[in-house]
């Protein structure tokens, strides 16, 4: 008999839906019916704290120093990527944020996730999938990462004067103790520690993904607690998939044609369109939890979920179409040469 996790993830694997979204779905449900409250929220919060030190250890661990290394002097492209997140995201974030579509709080959570650093696993895969530079998506989206712990509050600080959070420099502080140390503590024990986390892959991947769902239940029982969908109404929603959708839309043809523009090949196109058009969900929510009270942190959090789902289907078309031109050239190529013959 198969395993019901497996079937039930290849089920929904083909009408294209991803269960770990279904799954941060539920813990948004769960917080709506069940909302922690009281002592047990302030045990609840103690214990997301360990999770989210415990998910950057083994990022840390994880990350093999030749990952963080390669691919170092191509300075031009990971430049070129940092530029897309750090400088042009926020600029269209602030857009999206005075389109009027939106509540305060909701537009507020639009300039939190467009300050946010890039994903590392999927864009790393989605590069590979579209037979890209994997080496410097590796390297991007890793430089992203870590200089997101220190870019993304001092962001946010200018942006939106940290509204409902602690100063900046508490947050800076924070955010190290509880991101950097752990990550760094998981570098220095990656000799030691890496061989086990390579053979056990699988249950690290549900530690990590567990750690978001602990930190997701815990923000939203906050948000809901103070109310979060008497503020919140359906029409609001939609209008945030809308806000979601056309920002990415322009994230991806402006990392397409700037990377066109300014003449880098096809492979580091390819980099530059994955690694630069997308936002971590993993960095986000933990820094929502510390940047911002819990009740905001809750609201502030739902158009980095949505779009963090947009972001997966779209570029997995892309990276399927990316795909399919390199073997129509590959095929051409060979035909060609044949011919020549």
């Amino acid at each position: 008999m198969s395993d019901p996790v497996n079937a039930i993830s290849k089920f929904l694997s083909k009408l294209n839906i991803d269960a770990y979204i279904l799954a941060l779905v539920g813990m948004v449900v769960l917080a709506s019916i069940v909302p922690v409250r009281g002592e047990l929220a302030g045990g609840l919060n103690i214990v997301v704290k360990l999770a989210i030190a415990l998910l950057f250890f083994l990022h840390g661990a994880k990350l093999s120093r030749e990952a963080v290394v390669a691919g170092v002097t191509h300075w031009r492209l990971h430049l070129t990527i940092l530029a897309f997140t750090f400088v042009l995201f926020p600029i269209l974030g602030l857009v999206a944020a005075k389109t009027g579509l939106l509540s305060p709080t909701l537009a507020a959570g639009m300039v939190f996730l467009a300050c946010l650093p890039s994903t590392v696993q999927s864009s790393i895969a989605f590069t590979s999938i579209a037979r890209g530079n994997v080496a410097a998506a590796v390297c991007a989206a890793s430089a992203s990462n870590l200089l997101g712990i220190f870019l993304t509050p001092v962001l946010v600080g200018l942006l939106m004067h940290a509204q409902g959070g602690a100063s900046n420099w508490t947050s800076i502080r924070d955010i190290v103790v509880q991101l950097l140390l752990p990550f760094v503590a998981g570098q220095l024990l990656r000799p030691v520690i890496g061989p086990w986390i390579e053979r056990h892959k699988p249950l690290i991947g549900y530690v990590d993904r567990g750690s978001i769902l602990l930190v997701v239940y815990s923000a939203f029982s906050a948000a809901v607690v103070a109310g979060l969908w008497k503020r919140v109404s359906p029409l609001e929603l939609l209008a945030l998939v809308v806000v979601c959708g056309l920002l990415l839309a322009a994230v991806l043809a402006a990392t397409t044609f700037g990377a066109r523009a300014l003449g880098f090949t096809k492979a580091d196109e390819i980099a530059i369109v994955f690694c630069g058009s997308k936002k971590s969900l993993a960095t986000g929510v933990p820094m929502a939890g510390i940047l911002f009270s819990g009740a905001t942190a809750g609201v502030l959090v739902l158009p980095l979920m949505i779009f963090h789902q947009i972001q997966l289907m779209a570029c997995s078309v892309l990276a399927q179409r990316y795909a399919k031109r390199a073997a129509d050239d590959l095929t051409d190529g060979v035909q060609e040469a044949a011919q020549a013959r």
